[in-house]
């Protein structure tokens, strides 16, 4: 299966909020790519960088310049699965597993 996403917000505290095309919604915490691979610190050193969060024409990865990016996959399996929005709850709610 080949993962895509639908919408894709730039969250406070370096989180992305995805909503992929199978309707799954997940946060994914981008800080720790930024701790880990040293390419991705510029989303941290350069104001306003991490708010430019892209998706690529197959929409399959996110991408905020030539050096870095994050397939779809990879946060569709590694994000944190939010609640869906039922009748006015937080659709931000993690969901429980």
């Amino acid at each position: 299966m080949i993962v895509r996403i639908r919408e894709l917000k730039a969250a406070p505290n370096y989180r992305l909020s995805v909503l992929f095309d199978d309707g799954k919604r997940v946060l994914y915490d981008v800080a720790e790519d930024i701790r880990e691979i040293p390419s991705y610190g510029l989303l941290e050193d350069v104001p306003g960088l991490f708010q430019q969060a892209q998706l690529d024409q197959s929409r399959t990865c996110v991408y905020w310049n030539e050096e870095i990016d994050l397939p779809a996959d990879w946060i569709y399996e590694h994000g944190a699965e939010i609640a869906p929005d039922t009748e006015g709850d937080d659709k931000n709610a993690v969901a429980e597993h």
